[in-house]
């Protein structure tokens, strides 16, 4: 086995610095692209792209009236795994959440305005109940966004509290 000569080595490690550096523009800008046509084609869909922390997109559906925040995934009987609605409200607070007439379990993520996670309630249970007596989930600080995916899917995606999402 033949040991490089220092000099050797130093001359290996620049070239593979000066091929780092040489490719990883070109990489920024297919990653920025790439996001770009994500969010364009989401966009077209009436679809907002939520991105996670391991690079999964959730395509989720926009909640921003008080008539789409009242239904939310209601009456709904299935729920993609690439698929979501995300809550915006115009103020921080510990929105409440319930399961009234919700077919399918889900995992209910609140965040706070610079998007970071801060609390997470995972495999919320569907609630048969007629009347108004359905419990309710709430996080322990202000929240201006909630996103809710499919049950499980925080777990698969490894999302936890402090992380942060990218939407626009």
């Amino acid at each position: 086995m033949r040991i490089p000569h220092s000099s050797s080595l130093s001359r290996h490690r620049q070239g593979i610095l000066a091929l780092n550096l040489a490719i990883f523009p070109f990489l920024a800008i297919a990653s920025v692209a790439a996001w770009a046509v994500l969010s364009r084609v989401s966009a077209e869909e009436g679809l907002i792209p939520v991105k996670t922390p391991v690079g999964v997109v959730i395509y989720a559906e926009l909640a921003d009236t008080t008539e789409k925040r009242a239904r939310g995934l209601m009456f709904r009987n299935s729920l993609a795994k690439d698929r979501g609605m995300l809550f915006t409200f115009t103020e921080p607070k510990p929105w409440t959440f319930w399961m009234k007439n919700t077919k399918i379990p889900l995992d209910i993520i609140w965040l706070d305005s610079k998007k970071r996670i801060v609390h997470i309630e995972r495999n919320v249970p569907i609630c048969t109940r007629t009347d108004d007596a359905c419990p309710q989930y709430q996080p322990t600080e202000d929240a201006m966004y909630v996103l809710e995916i499919a049950g499980g899917m925080a777990d698969v995606l490894k999302l936890q509290r402090g992380a942060t999402l990218q939407f626009p």
